[in-house]
């Protein structure tokens, strides 16, 4: 056990992929070093001008110097890093303009990797072969040519020379072992993201969680009221298919429009999660429904059996898109509630005020009235929806994104969905 716990760090999967990291930073760091063996060897000769050369030298660092400061050349070695090294390291945010902090711990980062790359390398090509030359004369390999007194004292001793060979190999690993997990420790505090890639990361999760709960509330609340009407409409028809045919007729008419309406919200939410492939803009989506639809969704509910008595005032065709998409949805989801849950007639009232405007600071509740909603159904031996549905939440999420109030609750035997979104002045469908 002691042993295996000894040779582990030789033997493991994670030390050779390190170890190519290790090499892949002594590749990139071959031009640097031939570079420096030209200007060395020009340095040397007495006939060149030293002005020249020392211009040329101010060029090359500077253009050498050029990469290692890059914004790609971050991403390729967190790239690598997280490859090789199985660090957890984010991408680095799309659109994002790296600080100057950040840009300097990325190119210590890198001078690090190539200046431990290249060691690595050089003890590559030239311990490695001393090694296998140490190990291959007791055995009985010739080596090949090695001078008379060879390469120290140990060299003719056989033993000695094995020994020798044993401990550059193992030296070798346990030093490449020892520089990976060093740099597997150092990536994420020169590699990470910085202050400003954290807030960016957390504001696209963010929309990304807020694009999900659109799309969870635009199914739940089309699907899920689509289902209720067919419910309703298959179970009168079954019970009166042989004492009124005919109304067992309008029942399946009535639930084949509900689905073809509800084939539309679903494609239109489809097209939004789907993407183009030619050029990655969002499919195209059906116009989704607004309040000037109001008639046509109360004209299935009541073909549904549920009673509704509808009170519209004002103007509502004038209303902006997105406060009558928000409103038809919540009448949608209040009219699908009492479906399930309430008993007796529904009353819904909508009221579009001649004067609408933002709330603000210090305006009064009627200055800044804008749509009203209100439905009101009986209750069936409960206190209206039960736990656990999202319906009431997903009314209360589409009022707070647009800045409106919502109250919901059981007022006696009756329960009353009340909504109030407000409308920018000056703006209209």
């Amino acid at each position: 056990m002691r042993t295996r716990r000894v040779l582990g760090p030789l033997v493991r999967g994670s030390t050779w992929r390190r170890a190519v990291f290790l090499l892949l930073g002594g590749v990139l760091a071959l031009p640097y070093a031939l570079l420096a063996g030209a200007f060395a060897q020009m340095l040397a000769i007495d006939d060149v001008p030293r002005a020249v050369v020392f211009g040329l030298l101010l060029v090359a660092v500077v253009l050498a110097a050029v990469p290692v400061f890059l914004t790609g050349s971050r991403a390729l070695e967190i790239a690598a890093a997280r490859a090789l090294l199985a660090v957890e390291l984010p991408e680095p945010a799309a659109g994002h303009r790296i600080d100057r902090e950040t840009r300097l711990r990325a190119a210590l980062w890198i001078a690090l990797h190539l200046l431990s790359g290249g060691l690595v390398l050089f003890a590559a090509i030239s311990a490695l072969p001393m090694a296998l030359v140490f190990l291959a004369g007791p055995i009985g390999i010739d080596p090949g040519s090695v001078p008379e007194d060879g390469f120290g004292p140990l060299i003719a001793d056989p033993l000695g020379a094995t020994l020798t060979g044993a401990v550059l190999l193992v030296g070798l690993g346990y030093a490449v072992a020892g520089l990976g997990a060093l740099a597997a420790s150092m990536a994420p505090v020169l590699l990470g993201p910085s202050h400003g890639e954290r807030i960016a990361a957390l504001e696209a999760r963010a929309a990304r969680l807020a694009e999900r709960n659109r799309l969870a509330r635009e199914l739940h609340d089309s699907v899920g009221h689509a289902l209720t009407v067919a419910t309703l409409q298959a179970g009168a028809a079954r019970e009166l298919l042989d004492v009124d045919p005919e109304f067992a007729r309008r029942a399946l008419r009535a639930i084949e429009e509900t689905s073809r309406h509800a084939m539309d919200d679903l494609d239109h939410v489809l097209g939004l999660l789907r993407e183009s492939e030619d050029d990655r803009r969002p499919a195209p989506t059906a116009p989704q429904p607004t309040l000037a639809r109001l008639d046509r969704l109360v004209a299935d509910t009541r073909a549904a059996g549920l009673v509704v008595e509808l009170r519209v005032s004002g103007a509502v065709g004038e209303l902006p898109a997105a406060v009558s998409r928000e409103g038809y949805r919540i009448v949608q989801e209040g009219l699908t509630n009492a479906a399930r849950h309430g008993r007796g007639p529904v009353t819904v009232r909508v009221d579009v005020p001649a004067q609408a405007a933002v709330p603000g600071p210090g305006a009064t509740r009627e200055s800044c009235r804008g749509l009203e909603i209100e439905l009101v159904n009986g209750l069936r031996g409960a206190t209206g929806p039960g736990p656990g549905g999202r319906g009431l939440d997903g009314m209360r999420e589409r009022v707070l994104l647009l800045g409106g109030r919502l109250t919901a609750g059981p007022e006696g035997e009756r329960w009353r969905v009340r909504a109030s979104l407000p409308v920018p002045r000056g703006e209209t469908g």
